[in-house]
């Protein structure tokens, strides 16, 4: 995947969890729990959708590396590269 298609994919698994909220300003360099409602169980929520779509594990050690949406896609870009 490239990285437009995984801030896609993403942004979609936001909005899924949280479909109320506007994504279509969401800075990419702010973490994304400051820019809209989403607290710790919904961040859970997109944790268990990477892996129960792409098989991607993420431990917990590196939760922080998906708080901005620019910090997601550059974590999730290697481990997605061959899908």
């Amino acid at each position: 995947m490239t990285k437009e298609q995984i801030r896609a994919a993403v942004l979609e698994i936001i909005a899924q969890i949280i479909p109320d909220e506007d994504l279509s300003n969401l800075k990419g360099d702010v973490p994304i729990r400051e820019q809209v409602e989403l607290d710790s169980m919904d961040f859970l929520d997109i944790i268990m959708e990477l892996r129960k779509r792409y098989g991607i594990e993420v431990p917990e050690s590196e939760y922080m590396q998906l708080a901005t949406l620019d910090g997601s896609v550059a974590y999730l870009e290697p481990r997605m590269r061959n899908l």
